[in-house]
């Protein structure tokens, strides 16, 4: 069953509880297995994206988990991201693939 993105419809600022700052450990366990969605999901699709696309988006996303764990440390945590996610979204367009009221 694919699980959608808790960030689709959630406004950032709300996510500023106990499971955002450098405290937690699960945080940055949460976001790897986003990124990991989103990798796969292009994965699937790359006959649809050209070369260039899949090498940046690839590129970025071993960027982006190769430092997760200091990204995760950081205050804005949650705030950021989110936003890499969402970037990653218009790539991949996973949400679309995951909302509930797409699935005919």
């Amino acid at each position: 069953m694919a699980s959608k993105s808790l960030f689709k419809g959630v406004e950032v600022s709300r996510l500023n509880g106990p499971f955002c700052g450098p405290a937690c450990r699960c945080l940055p366990d949460f976001f790897r297995e986003e990124f990991l969605k989103h990798h796969r999901c292009l994965e699937q699709h790359r006959e649809y994206y050209s070369d260039l696309a899949i090498t940046q988006a690839e590129d970025a996303l071993q960027r982006i988990m190769a430092n997760l764990d200091t990204l995760c440390e950081r205050d804005d945590a949650c705030q950021m991201i989110g936003e890499l996610l969402r970037k990653l979204d218009v790539v991949t367009k996973l949400s679309a693939w995951t909302e509930p009221h797409q699935v005919h």
